[in-house]
This record gives C-alpha cells, sequence and structure tokens, in this order.
C-alpha cells in the first residue's frame, strides 16, 4: 500500500459501485432491521427540467407539458403504498428532489406531505427540504412552497460567475441566483443551502477563491460544495474530451478543495461530510440519513431506497430502484400501487459495506453503537483494530479508531476514495474468515460419523 494518497475522482460515486460479497449462511452480521425502529427518511423525486445542464446525467426529463395532476396522483399513491409495504410508523424527514422540484406547484407538494402525514407520523417541525433552482424561485413561488409544509431550501446556485455559468448550460444568471438566495433567506433564515461546484474546465485557483468569497457574502448556513465530474454522454464531457475545453488538473482540484476547507472552517463552518459545511448546527437531517446508514424510501422515477418489506415479513434490507421513464413509471403505479423496477436483498456483507462506504464520509465516522446494529456480534474493533489494512492506515495518519468509533482524519477525509479499497478488502478478509468453521471441525464431525457416533 503507497504511502501517497491521490486526489478523489468522486467520493460519491464510491457508494454506488461497492463490490459485491455475503452470502448464505450464518456468519456474524447485521442483526435484522426488524429489532429496530420502523423510521425512515423519504425522497421525493420530480424527474422535469425545462431545459438539461451540459453536465448532467441525472434522471431528468424534458418535455413540452407535464400532467401535474397525473404525476401528483403517482407520487401520492407510491408514497401510501411504499409506507404502508415497510410498515413505517415514522418519517423523520422529507427531501424533494429531481430535476427541478421547484417546477411543481405547492399544491404538489402539500399533496405528498398529506400523504405522507396520512400513512405515517410526521412530526412537526421535521425537516422537509425542497431543491430549488434560481430561475424558478419567484417570492411568490417561495411563500407558496413554505405554506405546502416546505421548511428548508436547497438552491442550486452552482456558481457566482456568468460565464461559468453559460459554460454549464444554467438557466439562471449571478445577479438571479444572488436575488434567489436572498428571497429564501428571508423565507427560511438559517435553512437554506446552496450548491457549488469547483473545478471547472478554465476555472483557476483565484478565481475558485474569488468565488467562495462572494458566497461568505451571500450565503446561510449550510454549503455543499461538489467537485464537477465529467460524466460520459453528456455535452461538457464531449466538449472537453474534443479539447474545446481545458481538463482540469488533479493538484488543482485538491487545492481548489482545501482552500474551500480552509476558508469556510475559519468563517465558522462544520466540515461534517465531504461535500458539506454547516455552522450554527444547521446539517442536513436528511442526508445525515442516507450517510449514516438508515433506512430511506425513494418514491418517483428513478428514486432509490433502501428500507425492510416487513408488510411481506421481510427480516433484511432491500435495495430497490424505481422505474426510470416517468410515463412507464406512472403505468406501474396506476397498476400496482408502486412502480419498483428493482428490488435486491442485501446481505450481511452488503450492508456493512455501505454501512463503511457512506459513514467515513462524515466527520463523526462510524460509531460503535451504529456498528453494533448492523454487527452484533463483530465490533468495529474486531474488524479493524487487528494488524492490517486499517491499522497501517492509522499509522499513517488517515484512520482513527477509538472510543467514539471508526472515522478519518482530515488528511483521510479528502482522499476517502484511495482507502476504501484496503479497507473494504480488511471487511470482506475478516468476514470470511468468521463464516468458515474452526481448524479440523469438519474433518472431526467426518470422523465422528464414520465411527457412528
Amino acid at each position: 500500500m503507497a504511502a501517497a494518497r491521490g486526489w478523489p475522482r468522486k467520493l460519491a460515486a464510491v457508494a454506488g459501485a461497492l463490490p459485491g460479497g455475503g452470502g448464505p449462511g450464518r456468519a456474524p452480521g447485521p442483526a435484522p432491521d426488524t429489532a429496530a425502529p420502523a423510521t425512515a427518511a423519504l425522497y421525493v423525486h420530480w424527474p422535469y427540467c425545462r431545459k438539461r445542464c451540459s453536465y448532467c446525467n441525472f434522471n431528468t426529463y424534458v418535455v413540452p407539458a407535464v400532467d401535474e395532476a397525473a404525476v401528483r396522483a403517482c407520487l401520492v399513491r407510491e408514497a401510501q403504498t411504499l409506507l404502508r409495504l415497510s410498515q413505517v410508523h415514522s418519517v423523520t424527514s422529507v427531501f424533494f428532489g429531481g430535476g427541478t422540484p421547484s417546477l411543481a406547484s405547492p399544491s404538489t407538494v402539500a399533496a405528498v406531505l398529506e400523504a405522507v402525514a396520512g400513512a405515517a407520523h410526521l412530526p412537526a417541525g421535521a425537516e422537509v427540504t425542497l431543491e430549488a433552482n434560481p430561475s424558478s424561485t419567484s417570492a411568490s413561488a417561495l411563500d407558496g412552497f413554505r405554506a405546502a409544509g416546505v421548511n428548508r431550501l436547497s438552491i442550486g446556485v452552482q456558481s457566482l460567475d456568468d460565464a461559468e455559468l453559460r459554460m454549464l448550460g444554467r438557466e439562471h444568471t449571478a445577479a438571479e441566483a444572488r436575488n434567489a438566495v436572498e428571497a429564501a433567506r428571508g423565507l427560511f433564515p438559517g435553512r437554506t443551502s446552496i450548491d457549488l461546484l469547483f473545478g471547472l474546465p478554465g476555472q483557476s485557483r483565484d478565481a475558485w477563491a474569488q468565488r467562495l468569497e462572494a458566497t461568505l457574502r451571500l450565503c446561510d448556513d449550510h454549503i455543499s460544495l461538489y467537485q464537477l465530474t465529467l460524466e460520459r454522454g453528456t455535452a461538457l464531457a464531449a466538449q472537453v474530451r474534443g479539447g474545446a475545453l481545458p481538463a482540469p488538473h488533479q493538484d488543482l482540484l485538491a487545492d481548489m478543495y482545501q482552500t474551500a476547507r480552509k476558508v469556510l472552517v475559519a468563517a465558522g463552518f462544520r466540515h461534517y461530510e465531504v461535500s458539506s459545511f454547516a455552522r450554527k448546527g444547521a446539517l442536513s437531517t436528511h442526508n445525515l440519513s442516507y450517510w449514516r446508514a438508515e433506512q430511506y424510501i425513494g418514491v418517483g422515477p428513478g428514486a432509490h431506497g433502501r428500507f425492510v418489506l416487513r408488510a411481506e415479513g421481510g427480516c433484511s434490507r432491500e435495495a430497490r430502484v424505481q422505474t426510470l421513464e416517468p410515463i412507464a413509471w406512472m403505468q406501474e403505479v396506476e397498476s400496482q400501487g408502486h412502480g419498483t423496477r428493482s428490488r435486491v436483498v442485501l446481505s450481511p456483507l452488503e450492508q456493512l459495506e455501505e454501512l463503511l462506504t457512506l459513514g467515513l464520509r462524515t466527520d463523526e465516522g462510524i460509531t460503535h453503537e451504529r456498528w453494533r446494529h448492523f454487527s452484533p456480534q463483530l465490533s468495529l474493533q474486531a474488524v479493524f483494530g487487528e494488524p492490517g489494512e486499517a491499522r497501517a492506515l492509522q499509522q499513517e495518519g488517515w484512520l482513527v479508531l477509538d472510543s467514539g468509533g471508526l472515522r478519518c482524519t482530515w488528511a483521510g477525509l479528502a482522499v476517502l476514495d484511495s482507502l476504501l479499497p484496503d479497507l473494504l478488502w480488511q471487511l470482506q478478509r475478516v468476514l470470511g474468515a468468521a463464516r468458515r468453521p474452526p481448524r479440523g471441525t469438519a474433518g472431526e464431525r467426518a470422523g465422528g460419523r464414520a465411527r457412528g457416533l
């Protein structure tokens, strides 16, 4: 294992590319999720946009017209169905993502929230977030969403430079972004988050520093910073591959990330997750549900979920994906109550892999208590405290294992995706060893049978 660590390409991609593992047997592994309180976060996907940005490869659609009443009815029905199948008693948070959910009407948001509250307990004050684009966040629209039950906004600013916004294919200008954030802060004080991209083609270190300073003059108490990833099939990736735009150097990306951390921490922000910064306690409750490997239900075209189907007698968590294309999804919801395209029961090892991959994204890491929920028989210390890859990473200053649990140092957090292969390999090896019977046991049993014992 090399002592030097490279800059990550995209940390968020790691969770979607975990190695397979696990299998039948009575090995030490996660406790049945039926033992846990039946709570979950809820994600609602609005798949439509007015235009596709040049860097976007999300499950979004640009159509001449949207039958919002039909979409609303299907979102409501699927939410009710999945809450019934999961037997979730309490929804901890709701997140409307997309796409551009701020293009939906407040009545659609209200209808979904009413359905959730009717099917499960939605506590007063539970975090309800709406993603919004500056081009669809008029003061009247924001006021309508607040009346519908939204109490937190996540605004896709992406940049405060008009030339960069044009390159990204965004609809809004820098001035419109500023106006949107100011309006949102007036209606959702302390609960307005902004998204920024860095590592844009041709973006310099000085330009990024200027964007950060401008952001600090504008922002509320939560900022999400994402390194731009050139996804195959997008217009921006084609421009870079064709030589029309320069690809950013990895060293520059690392400098930009470190600069952002330094500037934001100095301004009072807590770097509580790889891409997330908050001050005054304004952490995203919903996103913490993902990073803590808690249950979540995905509603809408292409939405993902992780939950137990208690109504069907399930006792293990499933990975579920809803049908991608909106029309096909609606037809399935209308015929069977939900549009689930894929469902896979996660093995004990796969659940621990997800917990490890997601939990290490946060500054709190993976607590002993959380690990015990998934692995009551094999502790964090037993897996990562013995000589091996994790011990070496601790000695090199990338990782900490103590009474608080397992977590990355700041240096380790910045290069997490280069650490994960070693940690996942150690996890697989230790669980594999735990599955094997003690040496000689099988032979002794065979000998006993031969002697008629």
